[in-house]
């Protein structure tokens, strides 16, 4: 399907990483950014006055390490923290991950395909290698956070995220758009899972466009089937700003 780029408003564009900007992986750390993807987004940054951002479960570190040397607008940990356009942070709080961690390291003793990824203000169980225990490792979590008010626990693609409570992609689109340069623009978004749909929400409550990389079911209105069909459409996009006038600054 296609996705149209916006003919009204000058466009903010945000991106989700894994499963949409890059094909997701057995393990994080063996995710694999495909030649061309990094200018490709330094090209539309500069076409968009800066109006791009990436807006991921990973960690700001790791989206700077994948796209080295760029170094983009990110919000990370589902918005828990973020990285504004004029290089401003933010982080909130850490929350108390002890307890729930102790329940996720007995875990681990049942299978070695399963993976405990610390984060800052997070912890992710990966159970892409063991999936037969995707519904027992659930059941902990869930029992883990429910005795926890300031703890979420997000369910994504062969993964559960406990994360701050409040926290989310669609909260960070949010921080975003209140400062320049996205501020007055039509905020268009990109991502591949259900952690995704907050931020589906806030750009169609924005009058903007969301899409769906991949399959299952969704808000967004337009899907396209891979990170490289969204990589195409991308570069379709830059091809067209290039041969329009600069887009500008809204006034």
């Amino acid at each position: 399907m296609h996705w149209p780029l916006s003919t009204g408003r000058p466009v903010a564009l945000f991106l989700d990483f894994d499963g949409t900007l890059a094909d997701l992986a057995e393990r994080p750390e063996a995710v694999r950014v495909e030649p061309g993807l990094v200018p490709l987004l330094e090209r539309l940054q500069t076409q968009l006055d800066g109006a791009l951002a990436i807006v991921t479960g990973r960690p700001i570190a790791d989206i700077d390490h994948f796209l080295q040397p760029l170094r983009l607008p990110v919000a990370g940990i589902h918005g828990a923290q973020g990285r504004h356009a004029d290089g401003r942070g933010w982080q909130l709080p850490p929350p108390p991950l002890g307890a729930v961690e102790a329940v996720v390291q007995e875990l681990l003793t049942l299978d070695p395909g399963l993976q405990l990824e610390r984060k800052a203000v997070a912890l992710a169980l990966h159970y892409r290698r063991a999936p037969h225990l995707a519904e027992r490792c659930l059941q902990h979590l869930q029992a883990a956070v429910a005795a926890h008010p300031g703890l979420e626990l997000l369910q994504g693609k062969c993964v559960l995220e406990v994360k701050p409570a409040g926290a989310s992609k669609g909260h960070a689109i949010e921080r975003f758009l209140a400062e320049p340069p996205f501020l007055g623009r039509e905020p268009a978004f990109a991502g591949d899972d259900v952690t995704d749909e907050a931020g589906f929400d806030t750009v169609l409550r924005r009058g903007g466009q969301a899409l769906k990389v991949g399959d299952g079911p969704t808000r967004a209105p337009h899907r396209l089937d891979t990170p490289a069909a969204l990589h195409q459409t991308l570069a379709a996009w830059s091809h067209q700003l290039a041969s329009r006038p600069r887009q500008g600054s809204p006034a």
